[in-house]
């Protein structure tokens, strides 16, 4: 045999050999868990509590495979479902959960993959919704007693699931809505509930408004009577007061008081220049200016 047919066999052998322990030997990783097939059926299963580090295992080649499963807590979106309540209002509930595959052995003979085991999760997660929510009213959900809600359903879905090796660690409901035609009913009747308010206060601001002014205009109005009485009190304590000086003025020297209220009369009557007075001579008007003449010629005289 030639050197290079020695060479060729030696690389067929060690392809060879490369293949039978590259199929002998499987990997599980810190995150994963596994179970040993044998022509399709369940060998052996490698749990969390065999393996906790990552590790090389041994298995038969072209005769075992090996299915890993996620060991870690997964999570599940399930699609938005109308729930009728207890009280018959409609509610899409929005809702998830979380869960672990404990038993992987169980959970490969019973739905065989993550796909088919969120599809039968969703279907008991919306039954148990729906038997839960279908007891309470839409206040309920709405209030704080919806943790305890959801502790009713996640024991409903943990019985349930628990027959195919998995364990739900939690559910939750993300949102709680009511249908589209409702949600503009409701939001229609708020609307108009708050039109109502509004028209209702501002009636009560009017009608404080016309209150307030009707109580200003009364203090107003006793304000200035008040002020108009005590100036009518004023002036007439001061005209009686010029009334008694000018009669004790008048007491004291007739004459000149006399005297006086003339030369103011002759002030106003004669002080424009385009006054014209056509008055009898011996008029009592201009009494003054006669005795004046009179006491003039006298003078004269002597």
């Amino acid at each position: 045999m030639s050197g290079r047919a020695k060479l060729l066999l030696i690389g067929v052998a060690i392809v060879v050999v490369i293949i039978l322990v590259l199929s002998s030997t499987y990997k599980v990783k810190e995150y994963e868990q596994a179970i040993l097939l044998q022509f399709g059926e369940p060998r052996k299963v490698i749990n969390a509590t065999d393996v906790r580090e990552p590790g090389l295992y041994v298995k038969t080649p072209f005769v075992q495979n090996v299915e890993y499963f996620d060991k870690r807590i997964l999570d599940f979106d399930a699609p938005a479902e109308e729930v009728i309540l207890g009280d018959q209002k409609r509610l899409v509930v929005d809702s998830f959960i979380r869960y672990r595959i404990t038993n992987p052995l169980l959970f490969f003979q019973t739905v065989g993959s993550e796909g088919i085991a969120r599809s039968r999760l969703g279907a008991i997660l919306n039954a148990a919704t729906r038997q839960v929510l279908g007891t309470v009213e839409l206040i309920t959900v709405l209030s704080g007693e919806r943790a305890q809600l959801m502790r009713f359903i996640l024991d409903q879905v943990n019985r349930q699931s628990a027959s195919f090796g998995v364990d739900v660690v939690d559910v939750r409901i993300r949102r709680a809505d009511l249908p589209v035609e409702n949600s503009q009913a409701v939001y229609r009747r708020m609307q108009t509930e708050r039109d109502r308010e509004a028209k209702e206060y501002r009636a009560q601001g009017d009608e404080a408004s016309q209150r307030i002014r009707s109580r200003a205009d009364k203090e107003r109005t006793i304000l200035l009577a008040n002020a108009k009485r005590e100036s009518e009190i004023a002036r007439g304590q001061g005209d009686a007061l010029a009334v008694k000086i000018f009669a004790d003025a008048f007491g004291q020297d007739e004459d000149f008081f006399g005297f006086y209220r003339s030369m103011q009369a002759y002030g106003v009557a004669l002080g424009a220049e385009d006054t014209t007075l056509v008055l009898s001579p011996d008029s009592e008007f201009f009494r003054f200016f006669g005795r004046i003449y009179e006491n003039d010629e006298g003078a004269a005289t002597r």
